[in-house]
């Protein structure tokens, strides 16, 4: 109990902008808080540059900072969300760099041509989304059947109790609105 009033007190000092108060709480919780990243992703980089980032972000952002009772919970729910973003992120980089291939060997590109490769990626995401969600519930169920279940037609109608005919007719229907969505990519 003590920790914990101890850190409300430091809390509210950075909060007032006191920079050794700052330090203190830095001080008092970083291992801690690495040792849970750690246990957390099995990373210890990961969970060490997550919780330099925390500690950088409550610096950055003391001035617009809440009120918190328990500030041991806080940071560690804020750390495992940052953990989090930083896997998703790392994911985003490593699909990106999959799909760098030129004749089966990999190429250095520039970091920018790279960023806007990843964006580009996460564009098309959207638009196929977007356009997804223009299909019925019946399209939908029959693209991710034969696209992503790879199921045969026959199959198809035979899960869904349609016909051969009518399933075929659905899924092509569904892909001319997927083309017209998407004809710009």
């Amino acid at each position: 109990m003590k920790g914990t009033l101890r850190y409300r007190m430091l809390w509210e000092r950075i909060r007032a902008g006191d920079e050794d108060a700052f330090f203190d709480l830095y001080a008092a919780l970083y291992n801690e808080l690495v040792n849970f990243g750690i246990r957390t992703c099995g990373d210890t980089d990961l969970s060490t540059e997550a919780t330099d980032q925390i500690f950088v972000t409550l610096w950055e952002k003391r001035t617009s900072l809440d009120r918190v009772d328990n500030v041991q919970s806080y940071l560690i729910t804020f750390l495992k969300r940052r953990i989090l973003r930083l896997i998703e992120k790392q994911q985003k980089i490593n699909k990106a760099l999959q799909n760098v291939k030129a004749e089966d060997e990999w190429f250095e590109m520039p970091y920018e041509d790279f960023i806007i490769r990843v964006q580009t990626n996460e564009i098309i995401q959207l638009r196929l989304k977007e356009a997804l969600e223009k299909l019925s519930f019946r399209q939908k169920q029959l693209v991710h059947l034969k696209f992503f279940e790879g199921m045969t037609y026959e199959k198809i109608a035979e899960q869904t109790g349609m016909t051969v005919k009518t399933a075929y007719n659905t899924l092509y229907d569904a892909l001319k609105v997927l083309r017209e969505e998407l004809k710009e990519f």
